[in-house]
């Protein structure tokens, strides 16, 4: 099992208060603090610059849904569907998604930080000149997803699909991909300097290199 990263986990408060979530609307500044939502759909919504803090989401959708540049902080997303959501420059810290359909979630440019994506479908999500720093990708489906030009900082790879990921321009160095399945990959040799990988990965990314394997 490859090593994953130690994360600071979100801070909840011991009691939540149910809300609507389309409450936030009738706020001055688009905000939703010490709460939950549950059960309901937020589908085919625009708010930029969202505010959310210590609030839970269970069995909620978000369709279609575009939130650029949020902030999140202490937040917890459990049997979500984030399906083509937006959140494109958004700050995002100490959130978890467990268990969530994320296909297609646009997380271009955000900021990420203690975040934990658990048992997740992220399938052509968009990571694009995004900054992860202490990020957990637990037994995630990441098939296609694009990471293009991506700062990362102890980023944890888990039991995870990364098959036809793009890596380009994004740095591998003491990221542990030994545990993921891949067919192919896409990544510059020179960014594969310090990755940890499995015997049988090795003989695969021999091939970017040149080389021919005699047994």
């Amino acid at each position: 099992m490859s090593k994953m990263i130690k994360i600071e986990k979100p801070k909840m408060p011991a009691e939540f208060k149910g809300v609507d979530f389309h409450d936030v609307f009738y706020e001055e500044e688009p905000e939703l603090v010490n709460c939950s939502v549950k059960n309901s759909q937020v589908d085919n919504e625009f708010i930029e610059r969202l505010i959310l803090s210590k609030v839970i989401f269970k069995n909620v959708t978000f369709i279609n849904s575009s939130f650029m540049n949020i902030d999140m902080t202490d937040v917890v997303f459990e049997n979500c569907n984030l399906s083509n959501v937006r959140l494109c420059g958004g700050n995002i810290h100490r959130v978890e998604f467990k268990g969530c359909k994320l296909l297609g979630l646009d997380l271009s440019e955000a900021s990420l930080g203690n975040v934990l994506f658990e048992d997740c479908d992220l399938n052509l999500s968009n990571f694009a000149d995004a900054r992860l720093k202490q990020v957990n990708f637990e037994k995630v489906s990441l098939e296609s997803a694009n990471f293009f030009n991506s700062k990362f900082n102890k980023i944890g790879l888990n039991l995870c699909d990364i098959n036809d990921v793009d890596f380009t321009h994004t740095i591998l160095k003491g990221i542990d991909i030994s545990t993921c399945s891949f067919e192919q990959i896409n990544v510059a040799v020179e960014s594969l300097a310090g990755c940890e990988v499995s015997p049988i990965q090795a003989i695969g990314f021999s091939k970017l290199l040149g080389l021919r394997i005699k047994e």
